[in-house]
């Protein structure tokens, strides 16, 4: 496992873009698969463009941008991943759809293949478990924006191999990346800890307490937070945190992660964040 060179990364969305394209930075071969060609397209253009931004910036060589983008193939047929090493998925946060990529990935994949998610919540074990490989899944949480931001997740399944982690652990290192262990659980701990706080600041704004701008400028300010929690719900999607409290409030049955009455009319209204255009404030398409 130590020798892993070829990467597949399924899904050309926001988090599966960025982690080709650190892959493909750091000298992997990558193939990202999605379902529709104009996603791998899209997602190709944004490495390019993102990739020429760190070189603008003297984060990295410009003669570099090409060899990296070159780095990268595309597919809509997830069979054409059949030689890859490392398979990390990063489709939306579903059960069903991690489950069906799980399932072909295991079928497809060489019999010393890791199968590593993106998920943000859902259980490293319960995806594991679809598979005749379950020593060989593990959760590689990355953070938006994958090439900007340091952390990924490292989630232990309760059947993960020690050799397995200790693959994933030097392959996030080789990204840059810092690792932190953790065990499997809902929400891990990153989003454990910061939903529920997301949940609290969209109740307070249902409530009357506060405006959102004023929540917001209370954890700059008086927490030293960067930017403030209904700023950051708008940057990670109202969508994807209703859906990881959701699976909070399944995995431990506790109402205090029971999404906020607001943040479900909102993705009703599809004010989905930065996304959409309109979230908790307004942008700019």
């Amino acid at each position: 496992m130590s020798g892993i060179h070829s990467i597949a990364v399924i899904g050309a969305g926001t988090m599966g873009s960025g982690i080709a394209h650190v892959f493909a930075r750091s000298g992997f071969s990558v193939t990202i698969c999605d379902v529709e060609q104009r996603f791998l397209d899209r997602a190709l253009a944004s490495i390019r463009t993102n990739l020429g931004r760190e070189a603008a910036k003297g984060k990295l060589a410009e003669s570099e941008v090409e060899p990296s983008v070159k780095r990268i193939t595309t597919t809509v047929t997830i069979e054409s991943l059949a030689g890859a090493q490392l398979a990390v998925e990063a489709a939306p946060e579903r059960l069903d759809l991690k489950a069906e990529v799980f399932r072909a990935l295991d079928r497809i994949l060489p019999e010393n293949g890791i199968l590593a998610s993106n998920t943000s919540s859902i259980s490293i074990t319960r995806l594991a478990a679809l598979t005749g490989r379950p020593s060989q899944v593990i959760g590689m949480h990355f953070f938006n924006p994958v090439p900007v931001m340091s952390l990924v997740e490292v989630v232990r399944g309760m059947a993960t191999s020690n050799d397995t982690f200790t693959a994933v652990r030097d392959l996030a290192l080789k990204l840059g990346k810092t690792p932190v262990e953790v065990n499997d659980a809902p929400g891990f701990v990153s989003n454990r800890v910061l939903m529920p706080l997301i949940n609290e600041a969209a109740y307070s704004v249902m409530e009357g307490v506060a405006t959102a701008e004023a929540v917001d400028q209370i954890f700059k300010l008086g927490m030293a937070h960067p930017m403030g929690p209904l700023t950051l719900a708008d940057f990670i999607g109202i969508d994807v945190c209703v859906d990881i409290l959701r699976v909070l409030h399944e995995g431990f049955g506790d109402p205090k992660y029971f999404p906020c009455p607001l943040l479900v009319r909102m993705v009703d209204a599809g004010w989905l964040g930065r996304k959409s255009g309109r979230g908790f404030y307004s942008y700019e398409k």
